[in-house]
């Protein structure tokens, strides 16, 4: 969909949200059952030369339903479908993220993208953030954890996780049209 405008934006974000699969576990009244990505692609244009410029920025609002245990979030049923399901999205997400940071160690950029298969076709989840996680991006990841000491392995997880992803290193550049290379 088009937009002009931060309230349009607006709107469809509270629109998604709306949308947005949530059910009660015995860890949440609220619990996420599925994952949201939101995306937002900014073009810009001006004449440069006689010549049209485009720019194409996209920006990824991305919220992940948590992994669970299900002997402690008391899943059945659907919601245990649900749980399977997010699981094994966010174990695909994982292997990615393994995938990425362990090609960091290569010696050149063309040792390190040749030295490691990155299963980004393992789940529609990391086909969706190929760009994000290993392309020309600047990444951030925020992760949201628990004090309480009842979830107390579900924040290490999180934490491990994070870390994990903290540790992939993108070259982020201006992609530029071959029109606009001439200039």
């Amino acid at each position: 969909l088009a937009v002009s405008s931060y309230n349009e934006i607006e709107e469809l974000l509270s629109h998604g949200a709306t949308t947005r699969r949530v059910a009660e576990t015995h860890m949440n009244k609220e619990s996420s059952r599925s994952h949201a990505i939101f995306q937002l692609v900014l073009r810009s244009e001006r004449m440069v030369n006689k010549r049209k410029v485009e720019q194409i920025s996209r920006l990824y609002l991305v919220d992940l339903a948590g992994s669970e245990r299900v002997s402690t979030s008391g899943a059945t049923g659907a919601r245990l479908k649900e749980a399977a399901n997010i699981n094994k999205s966010l174990s695909a997400l994982s292997d990615v993220i393994k995938a990425l940071t362990s090609r960091t160690g290569a010696d050149t950029e063309a040792s390190r993208h040749a030295s490691k298969f990155v299963p980004y076709r393992n789940s529609a989840l990391t086909w969706l953030l190929k760009e994000s996680l290993g392309g020309n991006a600047k990444t951030v990841m925020l992760a949201t954890v628990s004090p309480d000491e009842s979830n107390y392995q579900e924040t290490l997880s999180t934490l491990k996780y994070a870390e994990r992803a903290k540790k992939i290193v993108n070259k982020a550049r201006v992609n530029k049209e071959s029109n606009a290379a001439l200039v």
